[in-house]
């Protein structure tokens, strides 16, 4: 059984925030799906071919041929930020409380 601290767990290594609420939603859902996944394993599945491919089309491959490169004024063109010639982002990564 997953409780709701293992939840909380794995939600602060993957730097996510959830309220109290959403932590019980949560664990609820997560807990059916383990039941979902137990029922699975019981099911006989001898003879049964495995599945690799769910598609039966084929990849069509394009011959790789170099084209004229568009110039770095064109491109940055567009951008809605940039310094030094590059593409300024905003940051992603918060370190702050990281050991």
């Amino acid at each position: 059984m997953i409780d709701k601290e293992q939840i909380k767990h794995v939600a602060s290594l993957a730097k996510l925030e959830f309220s109290d609420e959403e932590f019980d939603e949560f664990a609820e859902k997560f807990q059916e799906t383990i039941k979902m996944e137990d029922m699975l394993t019981h099911i006989d599945t001898k003879g049964v071919e495995p599945t690799t491919n769910l598609s039966t089309r084929t990849t069509t491959f394009r011959e790789d041929v170099a084209q004229k490169e568009q110039s770095r004024e064109l491109l940055m063109k567009n951008v809605p930020e940039e310094k030094d010639g590059l593409i300024k982002v905003p940051s992603i990564l918060d370190t702050e409380g990281d050991n």
